[in-house]
């Protein structure tokens, strides 16, 4: 198996960056190049000019055929001066290795000749022909060396350049590399929030997500430990009283104390089975809320039907009358399987706190812009100054009849929050027993 390929995001641009200042430079200087080759083009024919133009004012108006030539010595910049009469003599030559044929083509003119190409520039007077030229290969090389002397100090400005854009780069990193050292310091449990001040906008949103990540994880840690702790604090009684039923049944000497233990030993399993099915319950619950899953609408009416269905067995083991007595089909924001178990838990509380020959009513109505969820038996109801306390986990109040493990209502509480609705105890009106009352904002 190939190991995968390292993609460093500072490289590349690195790379990409130095590419662009290089290809940049090259354009710059190859343009610059040229333009200063053509220019001193032009300046070499300018001066070529202005030379013959200044000799054709100088020269005498008669001249003896065969008169002086100049000394074997050609001017500077490789230029050749030439001077012929009207009649085609030649009465002035600069140089006498570089002669040059006479030409009759006035102005400017290329011409090969003595092995190498000239640019020759013919001006005529009354007189005379006076014809200006220069080696093409001179011209070139001092052209060359004009353009080369401009774009040296392109030449060296981009290491200058290249410098600067790698310190602005690794600059840019600094605080990606101060995150990363950061992350990398930290201890496995530790999941505070990575600091997001001096990060670039395009990093800051990642680092966003992080800290949303790290909040959810510590949320998720928190709520697992608390199980953890609330689970093995509620174990140990239910499983020492097991224990001592157990002895208690191993030390029966007749029949009658034999069936009573058993039936005792039997009471206290169905409560430990009861507390770890809402244990169960509440870690289920902790676990989908941890996750932050996306609300979908739900339709608390169709919830309502279901849970119904399901605890009829039970309700008619318990001779108590469950019904629906309003359902209004309007969705509410939600997770279903979390409103599922809310809606069971009040639907099994009812039963359970009913005596037998009670009823339980259940409705889902549409008041405003809210959707309420009631529950109301026919039991002995909550005093008012246990309504708030047996919200909490675990907690029983003291006049409670049907034996539970206290985490019914706390599990619905805790799907309340999650879903933004508003929890109250009240006593129900009609039935005289609880009414349980879950006001949820509708969905739009």
């Amino acid at each position: 198996m190939t190991a995968p390929r390292s993609h460093s995001l500072r490289a590349r641009l690195l790379a990409l960056l130095g590419a662009a200042i290089a290809l940049a430079v090259a354009v710059q200087a190859a343009v610059a190049y040229r333009t200063a080759r053509a220019e001193a083009d032009d300046l070499f024919d300018f001066q070529m000019r202005q030379m013959a133009l200044s000799l054709r004012t100088g020269l005498p108006v008669t001249v003896v055929p065969g008169g002086v030539i100049d000394s074997d010595g050609e001017t500077q910049e490789g230029f050749v001066v030439q001077v012929w009469t009207i009649d085609g003599i030649q009465v002035f030559r600069s140089s006498l290795r570089a002669a040059l044929p006479q030409r009759a083509l006035l102005g400017f003119s290329n011409l090969a000749a003595l092995g190498s190409t000239w640019r020759v520039y013919a001006v005529a007077s009354r007189s005379h022909v006076i014809e200006v030229a220069q080696d093409m290969a001179v011209r070139r090389a001092l052209a060359g060396t004009l353009a080369l002397r401009t774009i040296a100090p392109i030449a060296v400005m981009a290491p200058v350049m290249l410098l600067l854009m790698w310190w602005a780069v690794s600059a840019s990193f600094a605080p990606v590399a101060r995150v990363r050292r950061q992350v990398a310091a930290r201890q496995a449990d530790d999941l505070t929030a990575v600091g997001e001040q001096g990060l670039p906008d395009e990093v800051r949103p990642l680092i966003h997500e992080l800290n949303l990540l790290f909040k959810r994880l510590r949320h998720a840690f928190e709520a697992q430990k608390s199980f953890v702790a609330d689970a093995a604090h509620e174990l140990r009684s239910p499983l020492a009283a097991l224990r001592l039923q157990a002895q208690a049944l191993g030390r029966a000497d007749s029949d009658d104390a034999r069936e009573r233990a058993v039936g005792r030993l039997v009471a206290g399993i169905d409560r430990a089975t009861r507390l770890v099915e809402q244990l169960l319950v509440l870690a289920r619950h902790q676990a989908g809320s941890a996750q932050d899953a996306v609300p979908q609408p739900v339709s608390l009416a169709e919830v309502a039907r279901l849970e119904l269905a399901d605890a009829a067995a039970a309700a008619h083991a318990a001779q108590v009358d469950i019904g629906l007595a309003q359902a209004d089909d309007t969705p509410v924001a939600g997770q279903r399987e979390a409103l599922r178990i809310l809606v069971r838990n009040l639907i099994d509380n009812a039963i359970r706190y009913t005596p037998a020959g009670g009823a339980v009513d259940v409705e889902v109505r549409r008041e405003g812009g809210a959707l309420v969820l009631r529950v109301d038996d026919s039991g002995p109801g909550i005093a008012p100054a246990d309504r708030e306390r047996v919200l909490d986990r675990f907690y029983r109040a003291a006049d409670a009849q049907a034996p539970g493990s206290g985490l019914g209502l706390a599990i619905v509480k805790s799907i309340a929050e999650l879903h933004g609705a508003a929890l109250a105890l009240d006593r129900a009106p009609r039935l005289g027993g609880l009414r349980v009352q879950v006001r949820f904002p509708a969905a739009a």
